[in-house]
């Protein structure tokens, strides 16, 4: 546990820092413009021109669809009084100061974590990354670690734990600003530890550069965002800078799926200084799973762990949560904490919001919401389902416009395999045409599978939910926790949990 002295607030911090001493100790004092000014406290970091202040800095950012050099203008109309960019030949106005700078998105987040008094030095700071289940893992192990009286930070997809208080999340990897916010905030509100989950896209776009990580967690790595990175390799070289130094320091400990071939290359490739242990259902990992008991309502199975042998039992569901529960277990004893005294807490964890959610009705079939989103979370989840259904296994589900065209073949192929019954339909189609998202999606249909194609994501739903007999399951992939339908840049309402209850409730009357 890190220093207990006494925490400045935010307000404090923020005081001493002017942007010339800053700048000038990060950047070389490349700082042009009214001297004057270079000695004023900045008020506030920026990145979105519609969020600048009388007295902010606003760093213009390159991005994929915008520059935020094209956005300078707004910024100087909302008062920005300092201009951090990449273009040494932009011209601003003598009464604002500009700083030229080589890498924009590093220097802001130097910047933040220095402005907000370097928050994740007082922090036992835990950095979760993995395609799949970094959400069921940093709130498995926040649950696992909050005592009464010590609130436990949490930076996830759904959420953020602040301590003192709780925020919806914006984003799961915040940029370096939020970050840095949320984490001085953490140590306001009391925490002496904090469990983030840390994307591909946050490590590649700087979001978390120079992130002081006490242990870095490596879940696993499947197909996902490769309209970003482009390939896997490129994709692993991003994870991996949160465990070998490229991203910071290096972490204490690094907690990494044995079973994962990627996550073997990682054990493989790091200095001896980083403490490594391993998770798994294969022979030589530090915990290892075995006499997995897969049940309707729950999960047993004994885990050998460097303390000995211990029974967990938990109301989680398949097997791929029987990792996740391996992964939170490791953290746990990292950190030096009693695994045996943790499992009692495992026990009362009924889960995450969106991931394997039982949607509660008095059917006399499953229906079940998952955020599963990928080919491999896909698969995991209706591998799960099979084993404990007794009929059939209805799928609705859906594929991403705007993203990896590659996946849709992949995830209606995987679809075909594993449900009875398949509704393709609508997931948030962002500017693309459905038509076009079908179209890929089609050339994973296998023959004599049952696929309907519906365009609309409520009908798709209800249909499913009409052809459901008694025993079986009806799995909603796809968005989970997401209360919305992203069409045309507008974020439509939609909660496939409320739906699916809204409708199951209708036909009930109906009957």
């Amino acid at each position: 546990m890190k220093d207990e002295k006494k925490v400045e607030s935010m307000e404090e911090v923020k005081s001493r820092v002017t942007m010339e001493h800053t700048l000038f100790e990060l950047n070389g004092g490349r700082i042009q413009g009214n001297s004057s000014h270079n000695l004023q406290r900045v008020t506030e970091l920026i990145s979105d021109s519609r969020r600048v202040t009388p007295g902010s800095a606003f760093f213009a950012l390159p991005g994929m669809r915008t520059d935020g050099t094209h956005h300078i203008q707004e910024a100087l109309a909302r008062g920005a009084k300092t201009i951090v960019t990449e273009n040494p030949g932009l011209e601003v106005p003598d009464s604002v100061a500009k700083v030229c700078v080589d890498n924009a998105r590093k220097t802001l987040a130097k910047f933040a974590k220095r402005y907000y008094g370097n928050p994740d030095d007082h922090l036992d700071l835990i950095g979760v990354t993995g395609t799949n289940g970094k959400t069921t893992v940093t709130t498995l192990t926040r649950h696992l670690l909050e005592d009464s009286g010590h609130p436990v930070g949490l930076i996830g997809t759904v959420r953020y734990h602040l301590g003192d208080r709780e925020v919806p999340s914006f984003r799961t990897t915040p940029e370096s600003t939020d970050l840095y916010s949320l984490l001085r905030s953490m140590l306001v509100g009391g925490c002496s530890e904090a469990v983030m989950e840390v994307s591909s896209h946050g490590i590649h776009q700087s979001r978390v550069s120079g992130l002081n990580l006490g242990v870095s967690v490596f879940l696993n790595l499947t197909r996902d965002h490769l309209d970003y990175h482009e390939t896997m390799e490129a994709y692993f070289n991003e994870k991996r800078k949160i465990f070998n130094g490229l991203n910071g320091k290096l972490p204490k400990v690094a907690v990494i799926n044995g079973d994962c071939t990627y996550g073997k290359r990682l054990m493989n490739e790091l200095p001896p200084q980083v403490r490594v242990l391993t998770f798994g259902l294969e022979e030589g990992n530090d915990f290892r799973a075995r006499n997995i008991d897969l049940q309707e309502n729950g999960t047993e199975f004994i885990l050998d762990a460097p303390t000995g042998t211990h029974v967990v039992t938990s109301p989680m569901l398949g097997r791929f949560n029987v990792m996740n529960l391996m992964a939170s277990l490791a953290i746990i004893h990292s950190l030096g904490r009693s695994v045996s005294d943790t499992l009692r807490k495992v026990g009362v964890f009924e889960g995450v919001d969106g991931r394997m959610e039982r949607v509660d009705c008095s059917e006399r079939y499953k229906v079940v919401v998952d955020y599963a989103h990928t080919p491999d979370a896909l698969r995991n989840a209706l591998s799960m389902l099979r084993e404990c259904t007794p009929g059939k296994l209805h799928l609705v589900f859906g594929c991403g416009g705007d993203r990896d065209r590659g996946k849709r073949m992949e995830m209606t192929r995987v679809a075909c395999a594993g449900a009875d019954t398949v509704w393709a339909t609508s997931d948030n189609p962002r500017t693309e045409s459905q038509s076009n998202i079908f179209r890929d999606m089609r050339k994973g249909i296998s023959k004599g599978v049952e696929a309907h194609f519906i365009e609309d994501r409520r009908r798709a739903i209800s249909l499913a939910l009409d052809g459901a007999n008694e025993g079986d399951c009806v799995l909603i992939a796809g968005k989970g926790h997401e209360t919305f339908q992203e069409v045309q840049y507008t974020a439509i309402p939609f909660d496939d949990r409320k739906v699916a209850d809204e409708l199951l409730q209708a036909k009930s009357l109906a009957k």
